[in-house]
């Protein structure tokens, strides 16, 4: 009998889970039905900011095509909502009048912006109302906003020191756009980074043509502008900081209220298990943004040190092909479904910020310093070793590095102005090895021997952490016939994540062609 799975949402989580689940689909194992509230199909909203200041198109951020998957027989619904979930029969609710029937429920509803509680907005999460001049920058109209105030060279104030608010300052003051970055606390990305850290990158960030404005906490916005729209962000302190365009980047909150609204347990995010299952509902699971791993089972250590979704497309595109795999296996009735090993866990997101002049990675736990005795000894008992800090600071010239270590091995790390010493940390952060004796030896990469150690880099490494792409296989695209960084994300979805890779990928494309020509 052929299985009913529905998948609720459309983004790219979602259509990676799509892509993986057409075998199924194809051999009559499963009849699978997505639903997604807006009419486009799945497109990378990790790159709206680059459409908004016009460095990519609509078309190049589009991941599914409706019309292919409804000729490989997925029955696709766009511009449909989902009014409840019927869980008792099995059954959703949609905005269109329909009820479609399901044995296998997705929940792939990502997460919502978060909408400061100002005056002159409001706040409302389900459906937020937000004045002209004021967008939150999720979807294509949100993007067109952006495009049109950088085209004609408004003034942009982004309230919100995160690292999507300080890529998209960094991309309108590139393309000419009046920028001023609003946030609270003594330094930009206040939650991952270090005060030495964090005082380098706002120095940066202002020599890349950025305003920053820190320790600010806004009150309201100013509706003054000849169109009624937004004119002023008010800060508590009575002053005010004009602009024609407000960018909202004040973080996001999982998409839990349809899950809520069928009984299901919720905490930050949609509660399931190690097999993405929702919690004591067997038929239901949850993917993405909206997912928080938190298995019901009290003994589990893994999940007692658990946080809630980690808002990385990459995360969410392993769980979309791990779930596809059990999906297959439950619809052909191999027993092989309950064998299928657990997924596994992800290691700490890497923050990365690439621009024109600019090149910052964060990982890990970064709070402690060289001389904070206490936090350097918290934890080491029975035998466990002690954190260790590395830390080396030029912020006359923009370069700031801090590695923090317990027996050898990095457990956090800071790098700014520092691409090849960035590059070479969180290759070793991410493999969990152990750096060499004299940390000197990192900084080094990044001086004026620094075109030899870029032609020294491994092969192996990951490229793309979003898709888990790494050199070797890129290089074997380009040598297949790839010749430009979209052939390759075609080809091995290098890039198709938050982008960041893109400039590396082309720079393995030009050194296998003057391979070439040499």
């Amino acid at each position: 009998m052929t299985e009913r799975i529905v998948v609720v949402g459309f983004g790219p989580v979602a259509a990676r889970l799509v892509d993986e689940l057409l075998p199924a689909v194809r051999s009559g194992l499963a009849h699978l039905t997505v639903i997604g509230e807006e009419a486009e199909a799945a497109y990378n909203r990790v790159l709206v900011a680059d459409l908004g200041v016009g460095r990519t198109t609509a078309s190049a951020l589009v991941l599914s095509d409706a019309a292919a998957l409804i000729a490989d027989g997925v029955d696709v619904r766009l511009g449909v909502r989902v009014r409840r979930v019927d869980r008792a029969r099995q059954q959703l609710v949609l905005s269109d009048g329909t009820s479609p029937g399901y044995d296998r429920l997705v929940f792939a509803t990502g997460s919502r912006p978060v909408i400061p509680n100002l005056t002159g907005l409001n706040p409302d999460p389900a459906a937020p109302v937000l004045p002209t001049g004021v967008t939150a920058l999720r979807d294509l109209r949100d993007a067109a906003v952006l495009q049109a105030a950088v085209a004609g060279g408004k003034s942009v104030v982004v309230l919100g020191g995160g690292v999507l608010g300080l890529e998209t300052a960094l991309a309108a003051a590139e393309e000419g756009a009046t920028v001023t970055v609003v946030h609270n606390g003594p330094h930009p990305l206040g939650r991952n980074i270090d005060l030495g850290g964090g005082a380098v990158l706002a120095a940066s960030l202002r020599n890349c043509g950025v305003r920053v404005a820190g320790n600010a906490r806004s009150t309201g916005v100013e509706h003054s502008a000849p169109d009624g729209g937004f004119s002023a962000l008010l800060l508590d302190d009575g002053s005010a900081i004009d602009g024609d365009l407000l960018v909202l980047s004040c973080g996001v909150r999982p998409r839990t209220e349809l899950a809520e609204g069928c009984g299901l347990s919720t905490a930050a995010g949609i509660l399931v298990d190690h097999k993405l299952r929702a919690h004591h509902e067997p038929h239901i699971f949850a993917v993405g943004d909206c997912a928080e791993v938190r298995c019901p089972e009290p003994d589990c250590t893994e999940c007692r040190t658990a946080r809630g979704p980690s808002g990385l497309v990459g995360p969410g595109w392993r769980q979309a092909e791990w779930l596809a795999e059990y999906l297959t296996l439950l619809a052909s009735g191999s027993p092989d479904a309950e064998l299928l090993a657990a997924l596994p866990a992800e290691l700490p997101g890497v923050v990365v910020l690439k621009a024109r002049g600019m090149n910052m990675a964060v990982a890990g736990d970064v709070c402690a310093d060289p001389w904070d005795e206490e936090a350097l000894t918290a934890g080491a008992v029975n035998g466990r070793a002690r954190l260790q800090i590395a830390q080396w600071a030029d912020p006359e010239h923009g370069r700031y590095v801090k590695m923090t270590t317990r027996a050898g091995v990095l457990e956090g790390l800071v790098s700014v102005g520092m691409p090849r010493t960035a590059a070479e940390l969180v290759q070793l952060f991410e493999r969990g090895a152990e750096l060499p004796a004299d940390r000197s030896l990192l900084l080094r990469l990044d001086g004026p021997d620094q075109a030899a150690a870029a032609g020294a880099a491994d092969p192996e490494r990951t490229v793309c952490r979003c898709a888990g792409v790494s050199g070797t296989r890129i290089a074997a695209a380009v040598t297949d016939g790839c010749g430009t960084v979209a052939e390759v994300s075609g080809a091995t979805r290098a890039g198709t994540g938050c982008g960041g890779c893109r400039d590396d990928i082309k720079g393995l494309i030009e050194k296998h062609f003057q391979g070439a020509v040499a």
